[in-house]
């Protein structure tokens, strides 16, 4: 609870993937990796409840043994490649008897997001009078430099700006990183598009969205230097 408004942190997690057979359960570190995300919400000083939808039994039981509740499974029809995240929300609060003011919505595929993450974002929330908010990552490659190719091989800009500006002036720029969404459960609707939350918590640490072996083998290298320095 914060302010006096409670907190439901729902965790999406399906048994399908494609670029990592059972994603969801890989282990980085010797903990599954739906492990990280349920950690980090029991961490937090704010969230007053954890739900993992999901459609997988394993899953569910993992979730259980790290703290998370599974009140009931997610229909398969919500958990194919083509559901959306957004479905599987709504479904968690049509069948959940107990009331909750804010949802915050993260994905198990985001494991260097911390508590300390999700407790800031919360708070910028209240500060800044959101009725919703997203979380950003700075852009490594700046928009005022790519291209497109057109069908006639002209390179077309992404930016309608001229790219004689000095890379010192440059205006920042962000992206959606997928690691934290809060939304006001009274304003929740099947035309929500969570990714257009209009509030925003910039995340400067590094982050890596699971999606392959490659990614996990950059996550451990992100933890093995963390430890390194908590030893």
């Amino acid at each position: 609870m914060y302010k006096d408004k409670t907190f439901l942190a729902v965790i999406p997690a399906r048994g399908g993937s494609k670029g990592i057979p059972r994603k969801n359960l890989y282990e980085i570190q010797g903990k599954p990796l739906i492990a990280y995300a349920i950690e980090a919400a029991k961490e937090s000083s704010y969230i007053d409840r954890i739900i993992v939808s999901t459609d997988d039994n394993e899953i569910a039981q993992v979730s259980i043994k790290y703290g998370a509740e599974i009140p009931f499974m997610r229909p398969s029809e919500l958990a194919t490649d083509e559901a959306k995240t957004l479905d599987s929300l709504l479904c968690v609060l049509d069948n959940l008897e107990e009331h909750y003011d804010y949802i915050i919505t993260l994905q198990p595929t985001q494991p260097l997001r911390t508590a300390e993450h999700i407790d800031q974002s919360i708070e910028r929330l209240f500060e800044n009078s959101y009725s919703d908010l997203v979380s950003l990552s700075p852009v490594n490659e700046h928009p005022l430099l790519i291209r497109s190719i057109d069908e006639n091989g002209k390179l077309l800009s992404l930016l309608n700006v001229k790219s004689t500006v000095r890379r010192q002036d440059f205006n920042p720029y962000y992206y959606v990183n997928g690691a934290i969404y809060i939304n006001d459960i009274s304003l929740l609707n099947q035309y929500t598009s969570l990714n257009d939350n209009q509030g925003y918590y910039i995340i400067d640490e590094p982050l890596v969205d699971i999606d392959n072996i490659e990614d996990v083998n950059l996550v451990e290298s992100y933890l093995d230097n963390e430890n390194c320095f908590k030893d």
